[in-house]
């Protein structure tokens, strides 16, 4: 067994925790006697490459004072071919033969047969060991390991998570988290399993992912907070490679940067011709920034640049607005999918911004169905009151009417801008309450001014939307349509995901700004729209 040379513990190991060289050599040599299953080096010893002897020494190394492991998640983001599932499986195998009696060791991903990738290969690790099979028993229709001495068990599961609870877990390996249409089986087996054992470890292992609203890109945050030193976590261990997004994608520099085992694994050359044809073809950037260099990446560019959005997280409370002047923009969508009314407050002086407040709704019963289809937390944001839920299976106009009747008793709402498409009836009824409801054209004579006033206002911190997680969602999802004469609008054929809010919001920003005596000299007027 080789050891890594100048090895130092990580620095994410806790003041009272100590680094245990026996335990790690003895993880080390374990896998040192696996096999690689696959190519040009199968049946060859596994020779631990730098990076991954790094992790395996730090995650079985560091030990508490109880001496039990320290980090009980462990978070590897990693672009492809790197060597993600043969370092998987011999985890996996590690966990089984450890010690723990009756030990349950499970193999995840997004489907059955994403999750069969490790565990294939850890069984073709036992058939290339003569020690191994001798005492782990193969159950291939199963897809279950059965290790002898201890009756411990590694075994693959399905991504239905209605049976997965009630687990005694000592180890989850979790293949490409990025790839989970939503939170649940994270939650069930990550969250709520393992409680009984005594040093359960959850390895995660990924490459980024192009959804910055799933539960791997949470987990990701988390990983570069701890790194950044923004959280601290001594029970989760963070490993991630990867370029960042200024960088230069066709730099081959950055490639050796987000790639350790370019030259082992990986062949140069494969890059290079990856990274070449990118370059002719741009619908292939965003797969090779996001596959090679581990970039998270948007599937297109969208048009709102979203750290600027974000520095606009003002926060304001709703009780300090009541009785203010406001305009209200109105996206009904269609009667099963997201309805938005947003409330814009124009500025009270020179030195106030203008409020965003935003308000969605979706049908109940179709809550659950859509977080397994648009895989969107809804269902989280229902919970934490940024979403709304209508009786039955369709939007219930008479509700949202009567909730906007309400509003209008604690605010001042001057007028309701909407889209004309299918919202006959409510324009009535809300005409009925008292309320001037204006017709809002969807064309580039009347979405121009307003879409470009609104960045005008991200870009210089004029607006207040305090982090309205739906609404952004909705800002993150625009894309933008230019016509010949440069005016533009969002372009709902591209913006495949959902820009409600963000309709609805450039709606009331149009009739605050028209009729709220804002001064509206524009930059665009001169300067002309920014790209980003």
């Amino acid at each position: 067994m080789r050891k890594l040379k100048n090895y130092k513990p990580t620095r994410f190991m806790a003041e009272d925790s100590h680094y245990d060289e026996y335990e790690a050599n003895f993880a080390v040599a374990f896998i040192e006697e696996l096999c690689h299953t696959k190519g040009t080096w199968a049946r060859k010893k596994f020779k631990l490459m730098d990076w991954q002897e790094q992790i395996i020494r730090d995650v079985f190394g560091v030990i508490k004072p109880n001496g039990y492991r320290q980090f009980n998640t462990a978070y590897v983001e990693i672009p492809k071919k790197n060597g993600k599932s043969e370092l998987a499986a011999a985890i996996a195998l590690l966990l089984l033969c450890e010690g723990e009696e009756r030990g349950e060791i499970y193999s995840c991903a997004a489907d059955k047969n994403q999750a069969k990738i490790v565990f294939d290969v850890a069984a073709d690790m036992v058939r290339f060991s003569p020690s191994l099979n001798k005492r782990i028993k193969i159950l291939e229709s199963q897809k279950k390991l059965i290790y002898y001495p201890t009756n411990s068990t590694y075994q693959v599961l399905s991504a239905d998570v209605s049976n997965k609870h009630g687990f005694n877990t000592h180890g989850v390996i979790f293949d490409e988290l990025h790839t989970q249409p939503n939170r649940k089986l994270y939650d069930v087996m990550v969250q709520g399993s393992g409680d009984a054992r005594m040093q359960p470890l959850f390895f995660i292992i990924t490459t980024a992912g192009n959804n910055t609203e799933s539960i791997c890109y949470e987990v990701h945050q988390k990983a570069l907070d701890i790194m950044e030193g923004r959280k601290h976590d001594t029970t989760f261990y963070p490993v991630i490679y990867g370029a960042s997004v200024d960088e230069d994608w066709t730099d081959p520099n950055v490639w050796l940067k987000a790639n350790p085992s370019l030259g082992e694994t990986i062949q140069m050359d494969k890059v290079i011709a990856a990274c070449d044809s990118a370059k002719q073809n741009p619908g292939e950037e965003n797969a090779f920034r996001q596959l090679r260099l581990n970039q998270w990446v948007k599937q297109s560019i969208r048009w709102m640049p979203m750290e600027k959005w974000d520095a606009c997280n003002f926060k304001f409370s709703e009780d300090d607005l009541e009785g203010r002047v406001c305009y209200g923009g109105l996206d009904l969508s269609s009667t099963t999918d997201i309805t938005a009314f947003v409330l814009v407050f124009p500025p009270m002086d020179e030195d106030d911004k203008f409020v965003v407040l935003p308000y969605f709704w979706v049908p109940e019963d179709t809550l659950d169905l859509r977080v397994r289809r648009d895989h969107v937390q809804y269902d989280l944001w229902e919970r934490q009151g940024y979403l709304q839920t209508t009786e039955g299976n369709v939007v219930h106009y008479g509700y949202i009417e009567q909730f906007i009747e309400k509003l209008g008793e604690r605010f001042n709402i001057k007028e309701i801008a909407f889209d004309r498409w299918g919202a006959v009836q409510m324009v009535q009824n809300l005409e009925g309450m008292g309320y001037t409801v204006v017709p809002f054209g969807q064309g580039f004579k009347d979405m121009s001014p307003p879409t470009k006033e609104l960045m005008k206002l991200v870009l210089e911190k004029k607006i207040a939307h305090g982090g309205h997680p739906v609404l952004r969602w909705n800002m993150d999802n625009i894309f933008i349509r230019t016509d010949p004469a440069g005016n533009i609008k969002a372009d709902k054929e591209k913006s495949t995901e959902k820009i409600d809010g963000a309709i609805a919001t450039i709606m009331a920003l149009d009739r605050a700004i028209r009729c709220g005596n804002v001064n509206t000299e524009s930059v665009y007027d001169t300067r002309g729209l920014l790209v980003f």
